[in-house]
Order: structure tokens, then sequence, then C-alpha cells
């Protein structure tokens, strides 16, 4: 009987969001520089619409450090104590953002019904002027952050956050020359709710990502049916049993199973050729997989399942 694996090294720093961390540090500084102007904005020109973009301006920034924090600590090697290191701080900050996010969109939502009661007197030139600023600032973000939103769901996070600024900053500019041409106020609550409910739904995705990935679940490009199947098919391989595949982070998965071997096969060549299947064509690089002779798998009581 034998236990093979294979490993990134002995920590985990090179995560998919840790390549891409400078930009997130770049988009961080833009947002924190703006996100005060953009309040203050707000609260001048008392427009919702602006306050909606200013509050998701505010999750922006705390997003984004809280991406490059989760970043810092996936970067410190592994212990005794914790033996895959911190990178699961990525997961934790994304399901984070996305809570945050939520409790944003529905304090807006509450305020735009209470202005569609009572509308307020809206000054749309100071309104446009930041408005137009805050497009600038998160086409710059989007454009930083777009390369590793496909590789990481931390990144993935904070990008949808700037997305949702810069949709914001859109309609904030169409509701404020609509006020300036037209003097109509009930637009500003109108767009600060479409914000909130096209936000709605990209988040709860995001949350649903993350935690399906907190919970051990099978990532979604694996197919376990499929990965079952090749492995039983290596020469030399009787049965494959108790496979688990999860997520540690994004870009990271991991994989363990027990595999029963003919009498007389090699278990370093069953664990050579599953190590080189398992990453050319499942993109799994760390596994842990435990090679059974036919007697040990057929041994009374013997029951390996969690």
């Amino acid at each position: 009987m034998g236990v093979g694996h294979s490993h990134w090294g002995t920590q985990y720093a090179a995560t998919a969001a840790g390549r891409h961390k400078r930009r997130l540090a770049l988009a961080l500084g833009l947002n924190t520089a703006f996100m005060a102007a953009e309040v203050v904005g707000g609260l001048l020109t008392g427009s919702l619409a602006l306050l909606a973009d200013a509050a998701h301006m505010l999750t922006d920034a705390g997003g984004l450090a809280l991406a490059l924090i989760a970043i810092r600590f996936a970067e410190r090697p592994a212990t005794p104590q914790k033996t895959f290191g911190y990178v699961r701080a990525e997961v934790l900050s994304a399901t984070l953002n996305a809570v945050v996010l939520l409790l944003v969109t529905g304090y807006i939502l509450y305020e735009a019904y209470e202005r569609f009661r009572s509308p307020p007197e809206i000054i749309g030139g100071p309104m446009l002027a930041v408005a137009f600023i805050g497009l600038v600032v998160n086409l710059i973000s989007m454009k930083l952050l777009a390369g590793g939103s496909s590789e990481s769901l931390n990144v993935k996070g904070a990008y949808f956050e700037v997305l949702s600024d810069m949709l914001g900053s859109l309609a904030v500019i169409v509701a404020a020359e609509i006020v300036m041409l037209t003097g109509w106020a009930l637009i500003d609550p109108i767009i600060g709710a479409g914000i909130g409910l096209f936000i709605v739904p990209r988040t709860w995705g995001l949350l649903r990502q993350s935690i399906h990935i907190l919970l051990e679940g099978t990532p979604p490009k694996v197919n376990v049916a499929l990965l079952e199947e090749r492995l039983g098919s290596i020469a030399g391989v009787i049965e494959v049993h108790d496979l688990h595949v999860w997520t540690l982070t994004s870009g990271l998965d991991a994989m363990s199973g027990h595999i029963v071997r003919e009498e007389g096969a090699s278990a370093d060549d069953i664990l050579s050729s599953s190590s080189q299947l398992l990453a050319q064509e499942f993109g799994i690089q760390h596994s842990t997989i435990q090679i059974e002779s036919r007697a040990h798998r057929e041994e009374p009581g013997h029951d390996s399942r969690i």
C-alpha cells in the first residue's frame, strides 16, 4: 500500500490573485482618492444616484483593500497548524465583499423608496461633473483588473464592484442631464434603484461561488465521473473509490482518492500516470492518492469513506 502526492512547494504564494496585486493596489489608490470627492459631491447636489455610486465606490475601496490583505495572508508559508497556508483568505475576502455589497444595495433601494415619496431638489451641473470624473476613474480601474478577473475569485469580486460603479457613473450622467434639461427629479431615485437592482444578481452569483468553495464543493470545470473513469483506465488499476475534488482558492484545485491495483502492478507507475493525467486533463496540480492492493480493499471492516 502506498500514498503519493504532488504539490506546489513549501508554500502557496503563487495564487491567481497574487499575480495581480500591483494592479489591485493601483486600483485601490484611484478609488480611495476619488471616493471622498464623490461622497461630498453627492451630499452637495442632493443626488441619491450619485450617493449610490459613492456607496459603491466605498465598497470598491474596502473590497480592494480586503483583496490585498487576503493576498498578503495567502503568501504566508504553510505551517504545521495550517498545512495549506492561508490561501482560503482570498475566498473569505470575496465572500465578505459580496455580503457588504448586498447590504449597501438594500439601503440604496430603501432610500429610493423614501425619495419617491418625497423627491428632494437636485443640482444637476455638479452632479454631472462628479459622475464624469467617477466614470473615468472606474474605466481605468476596470482596465487594471480585467485580466485577473478571469483567474481569481478574489480579483473577480473586486472587478464586479468596479464594473458596478462604472455602470452607476453612466447612469448618474444620464440622470444629471435629464435633471438639467427637464427638471424631473424623480429620475434620480429611479436611476439609483436601477443601479442596485442591476448589481444584485451578479453579487449573488459571486456569493454562491465563494460559498461553494468554502463548502469544498467540486470545481465546476471538473467532471468527477469522467475523472474516476479516466483514472480507472490506467494500466494496472482495478478500482477507484473515495474520490474527492475541491478548490482551495481560485486556480488551486486539489484531489484525493484511493486506487486499487492489480496484483503485481507497480504502485510507482500508477502514481506517476495518475499525477500526469490529473495535471494535463483536469488541471489538478495537487493530488493525494492512496494505492491499495485487492487484499487490503477486501479486508473485513475496511471502509475509508468519510
